[in-house]
């Protein structure tokens, strides 16, 4: 019988409600910890709980700080949100990352927030951002996906004329570290989005930690995978689990349940503030026993 791949385990530091050196620290001490193999930030521009005039950064610039002053992690942002960079941009943005990174960047990506979230809409009408409707994110997702991929490999300017993308003149130059690309991990849960992963990822993230309804998207994957002919063991299953300080044995109980699920890849989300010596902590208390 073959043996099951040990599950992966990485951070997440969302990088609102807390300083800049705080999560720098917490991420120098992950990449101290072999056991900790990947860490993330999320993309939002204002705060989504807690203080909402509180502190928020901008997911790429701070990642691109933070693979400066990291030499192990591979480092993302769980996800980024697709309405908010146009994607030549985000090409360019992504491949300066993994460039500084010395080839370490996992691409996360996804429609971006939820309309139903009481927050959703406020940092994007606070920016001069356009807040598409859900159809919209979703196809513009997919032709985004398709002009990353052909900036980081092709080696001719090209035009791209979509429903929603439109270029002229395009090239990606310089190309990222990792060839052919950096790996594709796409976040979210909604039927439309896992046809997008279907075609184009390499990781999806469920990022409910409901693992209910992650097993039952697992099935309609599996299904949009067959329409499109993938094999759905191509696609490495991610899952985002809060961890508690003061509780660990729910954390520990999620972490069982998740990868008894099939999920090989465990995004452990630390709340601010976070305690001296947290990394140490979660590999201790959850990593260790989980493997």
């Amino acid at each position: 019988m073959p043996l099951t791949p040990r599950p992966s385990f990485g951070i997440m530091t969302a990088p609102m409600q807390v300083g800049y050196h705080d999560i720098l620290r917490v991420w120098r001490e992950a990449d101290a910890i072999a056991d900790i193999e990947h860490a993330w930030l999320f993309d939002h521009l204002m705060p989504i709980v807690g203080d909402l005039s509180g502190p928020t950064y901008e997911g790429w610039t701070l990642l691109s700080a933070l693979a400066a002053q990291t030499e192990r992690l591979r480092l993302g942002v769980l996800v980024t949100s697709n309405r908010f960079r146009p994607p030549a941009m985000l090409a360019k943005i992504a491949t300066t990352v993994d460039i500084v990174s010395g080839g370490r960047l996992d691409f996360g990506i996804g429609v971006g927030s939820r309309p139903g979230h009481p927050l959703a809409a406020r940092e994007y009408a606070a920016h001069g951002l356009p807040f598409a409707d859900t159809a919209d994110a979703v196809g513009s997702l997919a032709e985004a996906l398709t002009v990353i991929r052909r900036l980081w490999t092709e080696n001719e300017p090209f035009d791209f004329h979509g429903t929603y993308v439109n270029l002229t003149g395009a090239f990606g130059s310089p190309k990222p570290v990792q060839r052919p690309h950096p790996p594709i991990i796409i976040g979210g849960r909604s039927a439309a989005t896992l046809r997008v992963v279907a075609e184009h990822a390499d990781v999806w993230n469920n990022p409910s930690g409901d693992l209910d309804d992650a097993v039952s998207r697992t099935a309609l994957l599996e299904r949009y995978c067959a329409e499109v002919g993938r094999d759905p063991a191509s696609i490495t299953r991610s899952i985002n689990l809060p961890v508690s300080y003061n509780q660990p044995g729910i954390t520990r109980d999620a972490i069982g349940k998740a990868i008894d699920a099939g999920f090989g890849h465990i995004v452990l989300g630390l709340p601010a503030p976070y305690p001296d010596g947290v990394a140490h902590w979660i590999t201790d208390e959850f990593i260790t026993t989980s493997a």
